[in-house]
């Protein structure tokens, strides 16, 4: 089933080859508080110590590497909700490439300004990943840049699955990963890589309620868009693009089903995590804990929780921490 679709696990095993030494192979640690709440071993796979602070950089490292010289000459471009744009300018930098990363207004300053210490020429266009991703458009039409975007491209698809990889090695009794979802690339990887060497295992997407474009557009049969709204989980915004060509696919297939969370619910993940496992994460990559201590996963076996990012705004985060931010999440468009 799994070799059937965009991105097979030989992919994803031959661009674990490609970036063996380029990133971080995190840690998994059992968390005693969450296997207490949930009955079961819960896992938690510690994504967000990755260099740049999210899983995103394996999928940027290995999109990068799989360029030719003469394309990495060209200059690299992406739109971005933080994390892409953060590793992109990474694994550019890395290689002696040029990244321009293009984001809308409801990108984290935080995560703006990281970009830009990293020396990508940064472009801010609109309120949505769809009007960056329109620049996006321009600049590889006008300029001749090479696009790698966020999710939707093969070797980025094949990069995220490596974490799915080093879960699967480490825990091969593992009954359920719990992966966040948006564009669906760590999704789609993780459960190509799981799938592909235990059939069996479950793979659950988790999400925010304030515009879950992958979930709406499985609901809908095809990729559809949404409004974008401030979140929490502000990582898991934007939309899956209507022309999607690998993430629909494939998290069609292979996810076993999607999760929604609320603000309130997200913001006691993230408390839970500082207080309890002594990690700061931001809101997207609290939804696995989130889905968890709201009940809404069953599971008869060994779970995983990935923790894709800690690229929160402190202040943000110390507010959410305190109990302050909830209200404002909620109520704000």
């Amino acid at each position: 089933m799994v070799s059937t679709l965009p991105v097979s696990l030989e992919d994803i095993r031959a661009a674990a080859r490609r970036i063996a030494g380029r990133v971080v192979e995190t840690p998994m640690v059992l968390s005693a508080s969450l296997a207490e709440i949930a009955g079961v071993p819960v896992w938690l796979k510690l994504e967000h110590h990755q260099t740049t602070g999210s899983f995103k950089l394996r999928g940027a490292t290995n999109a990068v590497l799989s360029l030719s010289p003469a394309e990495r000459a060209r200059g690299v471009v992406a739109a971005s909700t933080g994390n892409h744009g953060r590793a992109l300018a990474h694994a550019a930098k890395a290689q002696g490439a040029v990244a321009t990363i293009c984001m809308s207004r409801l990108v984290p300053e935080n995560k703006v300004a990281e970009i830009r210490r990293l020396g990508a020429d940064v472009r801010i266009v609109g309120r949505s990943q769809d009007e960056a991703q329109q620049e996006v458009d321009r600049l590889v039409r006008e300029e001749g840049l090479m696009m790698i975007p966020p999710f939707d491209h093969p070797d980025v698809v094949a990069g995220q699955g490596t974490l799915g990889l080093e879960i699967a090695d480490a825990l091969p009794e593992l009954t359920t990963v719990l992966v966040p979802l948006s564009g669906g690339g760590l999704a789609a990887g993780v459960a190509a890589a799981v799938k592909g060497v235990n059939p069996k295992t479950k793979v659950i997407g988790l999400s925010m309620e304030r515009g879950a474009a992958m979930k709406a557009s499985l609901d809908a049969g095809g990729p559809v868009q949404v409004e974008e709204m401030r979140s929490l989980a502000d990582s898991l915004g934007g939309g899956i693009g209507l022309d999607n060509r690998v993430t629909f696919a494939m998290c069609r297939e292979l996810l076993d089903g999607v999760v929604l969370l609320t603000e309130t619910e997200i913001a006691a993940g993230m408390r839970h995590a500082y207080a309890c496992e002594g990690e700061v994460v931001e809101g997207a990559g609290a939804v696995g804990i989130a889905a968890l201590l709201a009940g809404k996963i069953r599971t008869g076996g060994p779970v995983v929780a990935i923790l894709s990012g800690r690229n929160v705004d402190m202040e943000q985060h110390r507010r959410v921490i305190n109990g302050e931010d909830v209200a404002f999440a909620e109520d704000t468009a």
